[in-house]
């Protein structure tokens, strides 16, 4: 049972009948205790006049899948089986991360034997399991003074995905990469490409590109001309410790190295390449591995999904032992995780995998434009701390990155937003320099 805001405004006008009732001197508290006598009859008969919340049966019609910071509509289907119309208000028991507020609330009007479906507007802001675990029901009396109320347990369950914001910059790579598969007749050449033709040597051509053997056979200097290949392994590596929570921009290290992912594994599936991700900290919280083709971003943005940042250090012997556990082949291996203290770096450092002319490392972190911003300030003498410890910052992050650099590996910084069109434009650079 529940009571309705009319009932107080009903018992408030006990004050009539009191001021009445005192006029003619009848005991105030008889004429008070006879108006609230009134009330709970009232009540007792709005209650017994509402419809059985018992008798409505309630399923649920809601997508599977959703993107973050993207409308989802989830709906509520009630089917009165009683012989009273119900009248009152539904309300959906979603979680506060799913955006619905009051829009998780409806009214209903639904007569005995009748049927209705009822939208609920949803905007996530997180990723992962959204769940609603009931649907609360409120049955109003004809005098609107109170009702009957009761709670139907049906779940909902909606996976939120990762937004894919960076999708914006597909369209100008993919015009690039069909560049260098040769649709405008641009060809590269180097070691590690396909085999495309062959044509007369030129001054200023590679001497190692030149074919001996067709030089003899057309008594003039022959070169081999190469295209970039198809069939390579791309490994992104994607650290979900401690340093993927910090916030940089409007989310954290976390969603920009997730936005980078998306969009280089995009580029890579249609330059015919073979991607596997893993998401590691102490363990391995997500693999994907096998998948080509159209399924391969839906199997990415599953396994990205449920997996949030961890406050704890990343195991990196065992991240870069789980590399080996996808491919042994040659690759493009993409770490993306936030190397900029000299402290926290070193287990890094002291993992980081040797690379060979065959294997290529890039590290991507996302950075915080700010402290740039924060390290030109000399308005005052708060702004001159801060300024020195923003430069103290950008310098232990310059000495992690040439100490990747003498690694073998490759270090890129941009802030959130520039990092995936970054990393995919350096994609493309190893494709047409023949290093992919």
């Amino acid at each position: 049972m529940f009571l309705t805001g009319r009932l107080v405004i009903v018992a408030a006008f006990g004050v009539v009948p009191l001021v009445l009732l005192d006029a003619a001197r009848v005991p105030p508290w008889l004429s008070l205790a006879g108006w609230l006598v009134l009330c709970a009859v009232l009540v007792a008969v709005d209650v017994l006049a509402a419809a059985s919340v018992g008798g409505l049966r309630i399923s649920r019609d809601v997508p599977s899948r959703g993107r973050q910071h993207e409308a989802v509509t989830a709906t509520v289907i009630v089917q009165n089986l009683g012989a009273r119309r119900l009248r009152g208000l539904l309300r959906d028991g979603w979680q506060p991360t799913a955006g619905a507020a009051e829009r998780s609330r409806a009214r209903l009007d639904l007569p005995a034997g009748e049927r209705r479906r009822i939208a609920i507007g949803l905007l996530p802001r997180r990723r992962g399991e959204l769940v609603s675990e009931f649907v609360a029901i409120r049955s109003t009396g004809p005098l609107g003074l109170a009702g009957r109320q009761g709670r139907h347990r049906v779940r909902g369950a909606i996976r939120i995905l990762p937004p894919f914001t960076s999708r914006r910059h597909l369209p100008s790579r993919l015009a690039r990469l069909r560049e260098l598969d040769g649709n405008t007749s641009v060809q590269v050449r180097g070691q590690g490409t396909e085999f495309d033709s062959l044509r007369e040597y030129v001054r200023g051509d590679d001497v190692r590109s030149i074919d001996w053997r067709a030089t003899a056979r057309a008594g003039t200097t022959m070169l081999r001309t190469w295209r970039p290949e198809r069939d390579r392994q791309v490994v992104i590596l994607i650290d979900t410790g401690r340093t993927a929570a910090a916030r940089v921009g409007d989310g954290t290290r976390l969603d920009a190295a997730y936005e980078s992912a998306l969009l280089l594994a995009a580029l890579a599936q249609r330059a015919g390449d073979h991607v596997h991700l893993l998401l590691v900290d102490r363990a391995v919280r997500g693999r994907v591995s096998g998948v080509d083709g159209p399924g391969l971003l839906p199997a990415l943005s599953d396994a990205m999904a449920p997996v949030h940042a961890r406050l704890v250090d990343t195991d990196w012997g065992a991240a870069f032992a789980a590399i080996r556990t996808v491919t042994t082949r040659p690759s493009l291996i993409v770490v993306l995780t936030a190397q900029d203290a000299v402290e926290s770096a070193r287990s890094f450092l002291g993992a980081f995998p040797r690379t060979s002319r065959a294997t290529t490392i890039l590290v991507g972190s996302a950075t915080d434009a700010s402290i740039e911003e924060l390290a030109r300030a000399r308005g005052s003498r708060e702004d001159v701390y801060l300024a020195a410890a923003a430069e103290r910052t950008l310098h232990d992050a310059a000495l992690v990155a040439d100490a990747i650099r003498r690694a073998g590996g490759e270090p890129l910084t941009a802030d959130p937003d520039d990092l995936p069109p970054r990393i995919a434009d350096r994609y493309l650079e190893l494709k047409a320099a023949g290093r992919l």
